[in-house]
């Protein structure tokens, strides 16, 4: 029989029906590749230089107000725009293309320029939970959106080009490949079993445990069986919801709570601010009620063994499909033996 923590073996993703390989005896390899420098903890309150802190000019020239909680602006150098013309072109199949509209908004978490979500106050997080709900709500109702997408790049690493805690919404005409695939599986599994595809897995990971974080009354964060990240985390919903907008306001404040303690743990894993992206999976804004879909959001970090080292996709999981060394298990194991207390309390200025 296959013993997870020695042999190789596949592992596949319902929810986007892809396989990857794990090679469990790998992680003692040793490492000569890329060392990443990790980032100093210390940075100011405020930043004169800083185009998002309160108060100072952007790239465009417009300036930023004196605000005190979370600030929503839209993005200067947008990906997506409104006026867009949504013409089709395709040469014989083979050469497509087509319009895209959209729109690109970006979310300060805080007027401080120094906070990460796992540094911030419980009610400072739950008020950007209510901000997220918002902008879900009213970008939703654009009638060319069918889909809105709300991300983090934490770090250089991830592709962060501003250090102020900050995350972004895109609001696209069409639904992305992701979005796409899951939401493929997620119907196809509720036709055959009259039940949500993440709800059922839910219930195995608890029964389980070997793979959970950390969970409250309201939100479960687990590494997921199939991780193709290093220490990728899937955060559910226990409640059956589609979007943001069908949470309660205590499923608010647990959605607050399990983000506090989940980014805390990143952090004290190896003692620096963590990189990751991560993202919220909603239902798409078709106005369908897509019964199959539960509200949920992924964390993708790329560290590996330490703060130096990172995980690329590269080589084979380029060519062939994707791999990983350390193992969801001992991914999980790590991940609550971190604390929540966060290390950087200690000298944490007012």
């Amino acid at each position: 029989m296959v013993n997870f923590k020695e042999h190789s073996h596949r592992r596949f993703s319902p929810l986007t029906r892809e396989w990857l390989l794990v090679s469990p005896h790998r992680n003692q390899r040793p490492w000569q590749g890329q060392i990443e420098k990790a980032e100093p903890v210390r940075v100011p309150m405020y930043d004169p230089e800083c185009f998002m802190c309160p108060g100072n000019a952007r790239v465009g020239g417009e300036r930023n107000p004196n605000y005190t909680s979370t600030f929503v602006f839209a993005n200067d150098f947008s990906a997506l725009k409104v006026n867009t013309p949504m013409d089709v072109f395709n040469e014989k199949d083979l050469i497509v293309a087509q319009g895209e509209r959209g729109v690109c908004r970006v979310v300060c978490f805080s007027p401080r320029h120094d906070l990460t979500l796992g540094r911030m106050a419980f009610k400072d997080i739950r008020t950007i939970v209510d901000m997220w709900v918002v902008q879900y709500e009213e970008l939703a109702a654009l009638p060319f959106v069918q889909w809105v997408q709300i991300f983090e790049n934490r770090t250089a690493m991830m592709g962060a080009s501003n250090p102020h805690p900050h995350c972004q919404i895109w609001a696209s005409s069409s639904l992305p490949n992701e979005p796409a695939k899951e939401q493929a599986t997620q119907s196809a599994y509720y036709l055959a079993h009259s039940r949500q595809l993440l709800a059922d897995y839910l219930e195995l990971e608890s029964r389980h445990q070997e793979r959970l974080v950390c969970s409250n009354d309201h939100f479960t964060a687990l590494v997921p069986f199939w991780a193709i990240w290093p220490f990728e985390t899937l955060v559910l919903s226990n409640r059956s919801v589609t979007t943001l907008s069908e949470l309660t306001g205590e499923e608010r404040d647990g959605l607050a709570d399990i983000l506090k303690r989940l980014t805390t743990r990143y952090d004290n894993l190896f003692q620096i601010p963590f990189p990751y992206s991560m993202g919220f999976h909603q239902k798409p804004a078709d106005g369908a009620p897509h019964p199959e879909c539960r509200l949920h959001l992924h964390f993708y970090p790329p560290l590996l063994r330490s703060a130096f080292i990172r995980k690329f996709l590269v080589g084979y999981e380029m060519l062939a499909m994707p791999q990983r060394d350390i193992t969801p298990e001992s991914a999980a194991e790590k991940l609550r033996s971190a604390t929540e207390k966060h290390y950087g309390e200690v000298d944490r200025r007012p």
